[in-house]
């Protein structure tokens, strides 16, 4: 079916187009325009994210307007609703969250933190495991955007570490549970840009993840210690990622998005550290990959004050965000505090026509603020009963809480543009027209697909930012080629975390954490191949996925 010369909407309304230029080649081509400078931008010059996602906003109005024919006042409102839906939630999750990290370090809670660590085991690869690994998973989960590599490099770097090992194996390690980062921030955006339940969303991903649970433990220690020296620990690795993997699909698929990482994370952090107890393997290996000789003591294992004064903070965190989670304190506080705001002159305005839709659909503009019930004001309550907690007088507080807000405001733009981008794509249409494109790729778009997350997390640094780009594309693309949306929508998550490894961002934080900032080709081009390998092995999960009828039917709303 030819997809121009579409019928237009009503009175009061604007019907999207997708052929404006009478040629599909040549839509597509211009549609691509901003997506192209975006990459370009970030990954050719390695401009920084803030001002690169503005430009290509920028870009993006222009063809909206100018090519596409869509309203200004249009194409100003959708790109609004896009800021302030990444002001809120999105970024009401990461901001407090950071301020809550920073806090611990402020109050010196991090450095017992480190301590504790040191003193579980002697072998690099079990405490690669434990730090890069499970702890990395729970910072993932709490805070996202880079701190777990900055955190983790640092404790890797702490106990023995080459510093561009530890850059290097951080990233790597930073893989599995990028998808649910940041208290579930990637999917709770994904969930806003294609409309799909969010915790179907959550389950789908989950299945998705669980085997590379399992393989990335395994892989990250081949690439430090190799095949042969990996295979004495197969136990610890094997432990490490079935539990985990075992614990983020229950929490996914049976609590939703925002504490999977977490619960995964603690759950297997205490196993392991019970587990490091009873085992051991027959050689110790040292962080040079050195044997290390029996002490013939004890190791020097922190004591329980020392370690609930180091996770008071978290505990503290995991506490208020299970309780804002729970459904009838979230609809208690709701009932009092949700906002809704139907954006006039957006609102039910725009029309999605066929072939990108079964049926002519008026696209709903609605601002939800819930201001007390959100996610996000649950952490900034947690982050001020941990500064009381610790010990922290309310001026020192205050001083983070405004340090804090200087070291994430560009993240906090760079959340906002990439939403506004995200939003005037999907409303101006052009997400439809590179959908209708992609649906040329036939059965093999399952994998194509998810190496197009892949590549929106490597460019943009961030599986949340991925989603929001290409989340609608991959719905559209999946109704027009008879494929369940969610299985692509969580393809995209799927494929995204595999590209946050070589993502310039994480790459830049990895070596300025290492003290090594500089050598960021080097860690590149050390992670670089796994990245393309992990993600490609995505591709296949997900064709294969799509031929399991059990798993199809988990797909059914």
């Amino acid at each position: 079916m030819s997809f121009a010369d579409l019928p237009v909407g009503g009175a009061g309304t604007w019907a999207q187009s997708y052929d404006p230029m009478g040629h599909w080649w040549l839509t597509t081509l211009i549609a691509a325009v901003p997506l192209v400078l975006l990459l370009a931008l970030m990954l050719g010059i390695r401009m920084k994210a803030h001002r690169a996602s503005l430009i290509a906003l920028a870009a993006l109005f222009v063809v909206a307007v100018g090519l596409f024919h869509m309203p200004v006042k249009l194409a100003g409102l959708a790109t609004g609703y896009g800021i302030a839906y990444g002001l809120f939630p999105i970024a009401w999750i990461v901001f407090p969250v950071i301020f809550m990290y920073e806090l611990t370090v402020h109050a010196k809670r991090f450095e017992l933190l480190q301590q504790c660590f040191q003193g579980v085991t002697q072998d690099a690869r079990l405490q690669l495991l434990l730090i890069a690994f499970a702890l990395g998973a729970f910072f993932e989960g709490a805070a996202g955007f880079g701190t777990p590599v900055a955190v983790c490099g640092t404790l890797l770097i702490g106990i023995g570490f080459a510093p561009l090992e530890a850059a290097a194996l951080a990233l790597l390690a930073n893989t599995a549970p990028v998808a649910f980062g940041g208290l579930g921030t990637p999917v709770v955006a994904l969930h806003g840009v294609t409309g799909l339940d969010i915790h179907l969303l959550s389950r789908m991903i989950g299945v998705l993840l669980t085997p590379f649970c399992v393989l990335v433990p395994f892989w990250l220690i081949a690439v430090f210690a190799g095949w042969k020296r990996m295979l004495e620990v197969w136990p610890a690795i094997l432990l490490s990622g079935v539990l985990f993997g075992g614990v983020q699909l229950l929490v996914a698929s049976f609590h939703g998005p925002w504490l999977v990482n977490i619960v995964a994370s603690v759950v297997t952090i205490a196993a392991q550290v019970m587990f490091f107890r009873v085992w051991r393997p027959r050689r110790i290996i040292g962080t040079q990959l050195e044997d290390v000789a029996e002490s013939g003591s004890e190791l020097c294992r922190p004591s329980r004050s020392l370690v609930m004064r180091a996770m008071m903070p978290w505990a503290i965190l995991t506490l208020f965000v299970a309780l804002w989670g729970t459904p009838l304190v979230g609809h208690w506080l709701g009932s009092f505090s949700t906002m809704m705001f139907p954006i006039r002159g957006l609102d039910k305005v725009v029309l999605r026509m066929p072939p990108v839709v079964p049926a002519l659909h008026a696209e709903a503009a609605v601002f939800t603020f819930d201001w007390l019930a959100a996610t996000g004001t649950g952490i900034f309550i947690a982050a001020w009963v941990a500064a009381f907690v610790m010990g922290l007088k309310v001026r020192e507080t205050l001083g983070v809480l405004r340090l804090t807000l200087w070291k994430t405001r560009h993240t906090i733009i760079t959340i906002g543009a990439l939403m506004g981008f995200g939003f005037l794509m999907r409303f101006c249409g052009l997400d439809g027209v590179l959908g209708l494109a992609f649906v040329k790729t036939g059965a093999l778009y399952a994998f194509f697909g998810t190496l197009i997350g892949w590549i929106g997390t490597a460019a943009t640094g961030s599986d949340t930012s991925s989603n929001v780009l290409f989340g609608s594309l991959q719905k559209l693309t999946a109704l027009q080629l008879g494929i369940p949306a969610v299985v692509m929508a969580a393809a995209n998550s799927g494929g995204g975390v595999m590209g946050k490894m070589i993502a310039p961002q994480s790459v830049v934080v990895a070596s300025t954490a290492a003290g090594i900032y500089g050598s960021e080709g080097v860690i590149l081009r050390r992670v670089v191949l796994h990245s393309l390998a992990l993600a490609s092995l995505m591709g296949v999960t997900v064709l294969v996925a799509l031929h399991v009828p059990a798993i199809v039917r988990l797909a059914a709303p």
